[in-house]
């Protein structure tokens, strides 16, 4: 499927959802030729929306992108039921294209639980499921077996791995079906993945680099391993600086350099550090990123 942006949500300074921005990032993406959107995942800090909040950003989305790419919107909650619940509002939002759940965060749950957890949500709608393995924010790790498991569901059809481990992603690779997709949920593990036969990426950094890491995805996908290997050494400290502080404080910073956004972000997440910042504007400086960025913040088409 190639390369999705997981989307920040725009926050206005009063800390109220930026619609205008969102509208405006979503066209920019699919502009500059990414594939995807997933919006309301960990870097669209979905944990701090209200259910109202949640639904509008899905809404905004998918209304602004009107078919033009899939959209697959998070929907995870660490209660079965009110994943179940969220995930029959989903279906109810035309054009949309599918959900994108994480494991249960908190509770910790075992291989069973987590099973039935995942099967609960994808009985409870007919949208395509991507399953969305990231132990480091859950405590709970989503095993091959499992996720294989979950593959013989009719609508369960692929997962984002963000475990970083790659002996359990190469060994998810080689024993799932071929019509199953494992997207990669690292930016800087993107090229082994998909060297492995991985579907594509879900990026954070794509959120400031759509064209870029668009192109690398499809040159990775089309087996031009000479151009894929030059756009990730590129941009490759950028896909690391993501993550200096926790994310998606970095990538919020950027887009406000590109004049994209509001550097703002829902407590207990706070901007970058001035120490951060300024190392981050360095960066993006020597990259080139800021040449010809208005100051008005105007909409941008240099990606």
């Amino acid at each position: 499927m190639g390369c999705g942006t997981a989307l920040v949500t725009p926050f206005r300074r009063d800390g109220g959802v930026d619609e205008p921005a969102l509208h405006a990032l979503v066209n920019w993406q699919i502009e500059s030729g990414i594939d995807f959107l997933v919006p309301c995942g960990t870097t669209g800090e979905a944990s701090t929306l209200t259910e109202a909040e949640w639904l509008r950003v899905i809404e905004v989305v998918v209304a602004t992108t009107s078919g033009r790419i899939p959209v697959f919107a998070g929907c995870t909650h660490n209660a079965t039921h009110e994943a179940v619940a969220r995930a029959r509002k989903l279906s109810r939002v035309h054009g949309l294209t599918g959900i994108l759940t994480a494991n249960p965060y908190y509770n910790r749950p075992g291989q069973e639980g987590q099973f039935q957890h995942f099967r609960a949500i994808a009985e409870a709608t007919e949208l395509p499921i991507l399953l969305y393995n990231i132990p480091s924010r859950t405590g709970a790790n989503l095993e091959p077996a499992t996720v294989l498991r979950l593959a013989e569901l009719k609508n369960v059809i692929g997962v984002k791995e963000s475990s970083g481990n790659l002996a359990q992603i190469t060994e998810l690779l080689t024993t799932a079906p071929r019509s199953f997709k494992v997207f990669a949920g690292d930016d800087g593990l993107a090229l082994p993945i998909l060297a492995l036969g991985g579907a594509g990426l879900v990026s954070v950094a794509s959120n400031v680099l759509p064209g870029q890491m668009a192109r690398m995805v499809r040159a990775a996908l089309g087996n031009d391993w000479v151009d894929a290997r030059r756009i990730n050494r590129q941009f490759f400290r950028l896909m690391q600086a993501n993550f200096w502080e926790a994310s998606p404080a970095p990538v919020k910073a950027v887009l406000h350099m590109l004049g994209r956004g509001e550097d703002v972000l829902r407590l207990p997440m706070v901007p970058v550090s001035d120490a951060t910042r300024r190392k981050l504007e360095r960066m993006v400086g020597e990259l080139g990123m800021l040449v010809g960025v208005p100051a008005t913040g105007e909409d941008l088409r240099m990606f």
